[in-house]
């Protein structure tokens, strides 16, 4: 053999030798943990969490969410303190000595038990799992410490956010276009508004509550607005006679609340797809902080236009100067509900584009999938639970199933579809800036 050729043997054989040390370190520290556990940690703990957090108050605050992202995001700056392969958010510690699966159970459960200090016994007994895995050791008190680190880190990171502040909302007279109550329709107390705090709240990633602000709604006489007037009056009725089957059906199984059936999705498909403990916590980190941030500018984008409603701008069109419009005093939508906020943009369809934004930056676009909510509401959010028949519904990719999500407010009678379309714009930017920049591969 020449000289060139014993280089190009040794260059191989070196590289090989690191490739089997980077391998063996990535999982060194974690031998004594059953791989079968280890890959199950993220979504064991985004599982609970969500669960405690729909049974103590439905989804109707921002605590779930919030408390899954920043779950999550204290799994994931502490995997990454270990061995760095994405960037941190709130920890900045680099080569810690520790066992992953050990010091991120032990992060979640800080994170967990400052929330839900009344589930404690529930945490412990998920982190327990991990911690008898673990032989006594030194590392072992590193791990530990490490988890606490990181929860610590965004605990301080997220204490002035804001997320259960009121705001007062000041309301206007009845005109065209403008926000107008309904307490016997959304089942609220008279002068009650839903979110306005929402919209002051601050956000993980984005700059500021209003940083993409979404372009004006219609003009009432115009055009764009009598189509979608006249297409949510026919679609969205009660006793609709041009809605199909299929409508019906999307407009009430889409209806669950974002953050409990897109982290519901990503469990699945974290399983199915096998992904590792890195980009499993990065993921749910990075789906639940898209969702936060996607309501915080959403809403601040409701109460800047402060738009009105299908059941308002239906049973009062004959005040509403557009000649082409014609009132139903007596019209309903498909499940007799209306949620207690302005109307423009979608919030259900901007959080649901940027959790599929997010879906799509992980598994590509074009992945097939399919999607299960089992029950939902027949109307408000307090209301019946009622089973979907059937459970499933199956998509190409991420980006058919935000529109089908945006639109099914409008076959719902709950929105225009400018009010859908727009949200979906909206969250498709959220979702777009946060993964680009947050959590980046290194």
């Amino acid at each position: 053999m020449n000289k060139n050729t014993h280089f190009i043997i040794l260059v191989t054989i070196l590289g090989m030798c690191l490739f089997c040390f980077t391998i063996q370190s990535k999982h060194l520290s974690a031998e004594a943990v059953p791989e079968v556990f280890s890959k199950q940690i993220a979504v064991e703990w985004n599982e609970l969490v969500m669960g405690i957090a729909q049974a103590e108050d439905g989804l109707l605050t921002l605590k779930g969410v919030r408390t899954a992202a920043m779950m999550h995001v204290a799994m994931h700056d502490t995997l990454n303190a270990i061995e760095s392969m994405y960037t941190t958010f709130a920890l900045h510690s680099k080569n810690t000595p520790a066992n992953p699966y050990l010091a991120a159970s032990q992060a979640a459960f800080e994170i967990a038990i400052s929330q839900y200090p009344g589930k404690q016994p529930v945490f412990l007994k998920l982190l327990k799992q991990c911690l008898d895995q673990v032989p006594e050791s030194k590392q072992k008190t590193q791990s530990i410490e490490l988890g606490k680190q990181a929860a610590q880190a965004i605990l301080a990171n997220r204490i002035h956010d804001g997320w259960n502040s009121e705001a007062r909302y000041q309301w206007h007279p009845m005109g065209p276009g403008v926000y107008a109550e309904f307490n016997e329709h959304s089942d609220t107390p008279e002068g009650f508004i839903f979110g306005a705090g929402w919209a002051k709240a601050q956000p993980f990633i984005l700059p500021k509550q209003s940083h993409f602000r979404s372009p004006p709604p219609p003009a009432i006489n115009s055009k764009t607005y009598t189509n979608a007037f006249n297409e949510v009056k026919q679609l969205g009725s009660h006793e609709s006679s041009t809605r199909t089957a299929d409508q019906a059906h999307l407009a009430m199984w889409w209806k669950d609340f974002v953050e409990n059936s897109h982290n519901r999705l990503a469990r699945q498909l974290v399983q199915s797809e096998n992904l590792d403990l890195w980009e499993s916590t990065r993921l749910f980190a990075l789906l639940n902080m898209s969702v936060f941030d996607a309501y915080i500018n959403v809403f601040d984008n409701k109460f800047f236009y402060n738009h009105w409603r299908p059941f308002t701008a239906i049973r009062w069109a004959k005040n509403d100067d557009n000649p082409e419009t014609e009132a139903d005093e007596n019209w309903n939508n498909l499940h007799q509900h209306t949620y207690a906020f302005p109307s423009y943009p979608s919030a259900h369809g901007t959080a649901c584009a940027a959790a599929m934004t997010v879906l799509a930056d992980t598994f590509g676009n074009d992945y097939p999938f399919t999607m299960t909510t089992s029950e939902v509401n027949k109307a408000g959010p307090l209301s019946e639970i009622i089973t979907m028949t059937p459970s499933n519904r199956s998509f190409k990719g991420f980006s058919e199933a935000a529109y089908e999500c945006s639109m099914s407010r409008v076959y719902l009678g709950i929105h225009f579809r400018y009010d859908s379309i727009e949200g979906e714009k909206l969250g498709n930017k959220v979702g777009n800036y946060i993964v680009e920049h947050a959590m980046q591969a290194l």
